[in-house]
């Protein structure tokens, strides 16, 4: 049939606008009762738009729009406008850790850190402004999983340091316990002999758009900094969705 790959484009593309336009985020099976087409296809169209960042499945099944148009909008409204209202949080992170201090956006398969306060030491003072690094390998990363930044690959994860095999049962409990604590840690898992915390940064509708992170080498790593500096950078991370216009009470409320 000629028409069989243009129909499957306009039908995606009727899909994605529904997710972007609608208020409430819809599940698939609400998609299909709209759109009049079977769940089966929805759910294979969903999951083609999803794998290239244009829709995120949230844990509940709901569907929002997916990092790569986050990102999109996020640029309209400026990038710049984010790292102003994130900069005094990075250079009270500075201040208190000594160490490198990043904020992050996910990108399409990557994250990516505009802006940055270098570490007050010599070792450790990489400038990681415009690199993208796999989501799997680093604390930022995996705040983007966790609150449905980015969505997480299916299959095994691809070992990035020497020791570092990662199941996907073993990032799912990880995940986890990034929500239960307020941010996420990684020792020697982007490169060996590199730690990092983050903490997730949303905006006034609570969409994730970007998280703070600090980072070190494992040779000033001590006993409790990974928890100190983690619920320092969740601190300030709450601070900088506040004046997003973010407010913790209302999530989850009627």
């Amino acid at each position: 049939m000629p028409q069989t790959g243009t129909q499957s484009i306009d039908r995606a593309a009727q899909l994605l606008v529904h997710v972007v336009e609608t208020a409430a985020p819809p599940t698939v099976g609400e998609l299909s009762d709209r759109t009049g087409l079977p769940k089966s296809t929805t759910s294979r169209l969903v999951g083609a738009l999803e794998r290239q960042g244009l829709i995120q499945r949230e844990a509940s099944g709901q569907l929002r729009p997916g990092a790569v148009l986050v990102r999109f909008a996020r640029r309209e409204t400026g990038e710049a406008e984010l790292a102003e209202v994130a900069a005094e949080a990075l250079d009270r992170l500075a201040a208190a850790s000594g160490e490198t201090v990043n904020l992050g956006v996910p990108s399409a398969g990557a994250v990516e850190q505009i802006d940055q306060r270098d570490s007050r030491h010599y070792l450790g003072s990489t400038n990681w402004v415009g690199r993208r690094v796999p989501p799997h390998g680093s604390a930022l990363g995996k705040v983007f999983y966790a609150y449905g930044a980015l969505a997480l690959p299916h299959g095994p994860f691809e070992p990035l340091a020497p020791r570092t095999l990662v199941r996907r049962d073993e990032i799912e409990r990880d995940l986890d316990a990034v929500r239960a604590r307020g941010y996420a840690t990684a020792v020697d898992e982007l490169e060996p002999g590199l730690w990092a915390v983050a903490a997730p940064v949303h905006d006034a509708d609570g969409t994730l758009v970007a998280a703070l992170s600090i980072a070190g080498p494992t040779l000033r790593l001590r006993d409790g900094l990974l928890d100190e500096l983690g619920r320092l950078t969740r601190r300030e991370a709450d601070t900088v969705s506040a004046r997003l216009g973010y407010d913790d009470r209302k999530k989850g409320a009627a």
